[in-house]
């Protein structure tokens, strides 16, 4: 653990120096706090308190900001220090190659999840109204998803920056990844929906579809998962089609980051420096 702890530690640092820290959570404290402003007007006779409001909006702005900001972190953690000539040095210390990548590993989600809590957190400043303790739990647990979202891309870079020997074509698979699961595969569902009409997908097959996909997963842990913030979201007719329960989605979203960076840790024990 100590050595894990190092490499970690290393990876923070780096960080810093290169200024994702501040820039990560620059953006999403900037956009947390414009959204959470925006989304704190009245809004009708629906009922729904402006942290609910604020849940929604950041919940919508994660889906598509975290897998950036993680993939853009991680894309090159293997490619990059091959590129630069660092690898070797690493490999030359008394590490095994899956304490390396899990040090790496941890010190960019450490880096998400700084940046995310600081960045979201402070929009819960500018919620306004009364804020009971449901509200509270609600709120940390969008951000704790949020980050357990972000260590699925990151752990997806991961694999991506194992596979591939150059950084340009990482960015390039990276950007895919991005695409295809951010934004692709929803419209892909929808139009194999369309086309089927209802005759062979049911609803129970509709859910293990979007299981497939962690921001789906990431969408019904928030915006589905929680009466009010459904109702506003206009989700609340989905999510009482939804067959799994909370747990079931978060250990779906773990499932993602345990999967791809397994493989990344097989690929980079058997690729050559």
């Amino acid at each position: 653990m100590n050595a894990i702890a190092i490499i970690a530690g290393r990876e923070i640092r780096d960080g810093l120096r290169n200024r994702w820290v501040l820039g990560a959570v620059v953006l999403l404290a900037g956009l947390a706090l414009t959204l959470s402003f925006l989304g704190s007007a009245p809004t009708g006779t629906v009922g729904v308190e402006p942290i609910e409001v604020t849940i929604v909006s950041l919940s919508s702005l994660t889906i598509f900001l975290v897998p950036l900001i993680a993939l853009l972190l991680s894309h090159d953690a293997i490619v990059g220090e091959r590129e630069r000539g660092t690898l070797l040095l690493l490999l030359s210390y008394p590490l095994s190659r899956w304490q390396i990548l899990l040090g790496k590993f941890l010190g960019h989600v450490l880096i998400l999840a700084f940046a995310t809590t600081l960045g979201y957190g402070s929009a819960l400043a500018l919620a306004g109204g009364d804020i009971d303790r449901d509200s509270l739990v609600s709120f940390a647990g969008m951000i704790g998803s949020a980050v357990l979202l972000g260590a699925v891309f990151v752990a997806l870079g991961y694999l991506v920056s194992a596979v591939v020997r150059e950084r340009a074509t990482a960015a390039g698979l990276a950007i895919g990844v991005w695409l295809t699961l951010v934004l692709l595969y929803d419209m892909a569902l929808l139009g194999l929906l369309v086309a089927d009409q209802g005759r062979t997908i049911s609803a129970t097959t509709l859910n293990w579809l979007l299981l497939l996909d962690p921001a789906d997963v990431f969408r019904f842990i928030n915006l589905a998962g929680m009466s009010k913030a459904s109702v506003f979201a206009g989700m609340s007719g989905l999510a009482e089609q939804l067959q799994f329960g909370r747990g079931v989605l978060i250990a779906a979203l773990a499932a993602w980051v345990v999967v791809p960076l397994a493989f990344a840790t097989l690929i980079f024990a058997r690729k050559q420096p």
